[in-house]
């Protein structure tokens, strides 16, 4: 049992740029910004209760982001952060027949109108407790399984059975890196960073200027929105079918260089080398500056050409994910 955190909601509403004061059994998307309305961190906060809630974060940004929240609690504050790191294992069950197979290993209603995306839910799996988080980060239906350490195995070997039919398979990083790029989702540390805000990097959707409670980073981004952003994110799928994108290429807009891509893969779905990168310019950037260019990026020396979008390239609507 955790000790009761009364004051838990106004300690990370203050943290958490976007609005946590939703009801128990949501998952709320979030960045945590510095005093300059930087990113320093970017993940997803399910709330267990009203004293409660249940931070997911990067594999390899957990130390770095369980120091941020715990510096930055508000003095005085009845809140405290546990890290629960060790004591579960995740599974990510993502893709066009997640719910089938979830189905098929649990008794707990998984259709959309009983778990929607965006929600918490506990159901069991091969008689384990199991924290279902529906979220995705492949562009596809899916959930987050977070199972206690010692019932992994069976977890898993359950799901995979149950998967046989529907053409389960293990997914490595580079199929999901490919997938998640087509889908223009961020990775911190990449394409996103304590250098980036939320308005430059366009994941400005997840901040609320007007919540409840105001949050740290939040006078930096109302400047930034009043002048406009100077840097802009934007998702390029090249061309030319043949090269691969890695991340680090030089950014053309009009034959003038204007910025760089954080991150590259080839985009199977789309059929082409796909990245994100930052476009720069000398005054506000706008979506009419953006549409207008024509983009290359250099690779091995030569120019290639990339169209250029702000919405993703996979499914820009999201109904993929909201099945």
């Amino acid at each position: 049992m955790f000790p009761v955190a009364k004051d838990a909601e106004a300690a990370l509403s203050w943290i958490a740029a976007n609005d946590v004061t939703r009801p128990p059994g949501t998952v709320v998307y979030t960045q945590m910004l510095n005093r300059r309305g930087g990113i320093e961190c970017d993940l997803t906060a399910a709330r267990l209760a009203d004293d409660r809630y249940y931070i997911v974060t990067g594999t390899g940004f957990a130390t770095h982001d369980f120091a941020w929240i715990e510096r930055h609690i508000p003095a005085g504050l009845d809140a405290r952060l546990i890290d629960v790191t060790s004591a579960h294992a995740v599974l990510s069950l993502m893709g066009p027949r997640a719910r089938d197979v979830l189905a098929a290993v649990t008794d707990a209603d998984v259709s959309n109108a009983a778990f929607p995306f965006a929600t918490c839910r506990e159901i069991a799996i091969a008689g384990a407790p199991v924290r279902a988080l529906r979220v995705t980060y492949v562009g596809e239906l899916g959930w987050e399984l977070h199972a206690p350490v010692e019932t992994a195995i069976a977890v898993y070997d359950a799901i995979m059975a149950a998967g046989a039919a529907h053409g389960l398979a293990d997914a490595g990083y580079r199929a999901i890196e490919s997938l998640r790029l087509e889908k223009g989702y961020r990775a911190w540390g990449a394409d996103i960073s304590a250098d980036d805000t939320p308005l430059e990097a366009g994941v400005g959707f997840a901040v609320k200027f007007d919540k409840p409670a105001s949050f740290l980073g939040r006078e930096a981004l109302l400047r930034q929105k009043a002048e406009g952003v100077r840097k802009r994110m934007v998702s390029f799928v090249l061309e030319d079918p043949e090269p691969v994108l890695w991340g680090g290429e030089r950014i053309f807009r009009d034959g003038r260089c204007v910025g760089y891509t954080t991150s590259g893969a080839y985009g199977h779905t789309v059929g082409g080398a796909v990245a994100l990168g930052y476009v720069n310019h000398t005054a506000a950037i706008t979506r009419q500056f953006i549409e207008e260019g024509r983009y290359a990026v250099e690779l091995d020396g030569a120019r290639h050409p990339v169209r250029a979008s702000l919405a993703p390239l996979y499914d820009p609507q999201n109904a993929r994910i909201m099945l």
